[in-house]
């Protein structure tokens, strides 16, 4: 059974910076995609970015150019660095992981508000 357990999450103002970090167990995640996800009250769970097991990135319009996804196998954990954020940015943020052989995987999500 993989576990996801995120950190980072928090209290920020306005332009300010979060870095998230997820932190997979077992001996898949190499070959994993892994995707943050954020969900808004009120609001549908969206993309946030993801990563390929290869590398590859995909952002949302919405963060384009201000946040980064990236992953260190040696330490099974995907980050996701976040700058110049916005109160719109508040929500509660889920890493998922995807394996082709053992499906989809998510955390229990961590807090991020931005404060205007």
């Amino acid at each position: 059974q993989v576990q996801l357990v995120e950190s980072g999450g928090g209290l920020v103002q306005a332009g300010g910076s979060l870095r998230l970090s997820c932190v997979a167990s077992g001996s898949i995640f190499s070959n994993s995609a892994m995707g943050w996800y954020r969900q808004a009250p009120g609001k549908q769970r969206e993309l946030v970015a993801n990563i390929t097991s290869r590398y590859s990135t995909n952002y949302a319009d919405s963060v384009k150019g201000r946040f980064a996804i990236s992953r260190d196998n040696g330490k099974n954990t995907v980050y996701l660095q976040m700058n110049s954020l916005k109160p719109e940015d508040t929500a509660v943020y889920y890493c998922n992981l995807i394996n082709w052989l053992h499906g989809d995987h998510w955390g229990q999500g961590t807090q991020v508000t931005v404060s205007s």
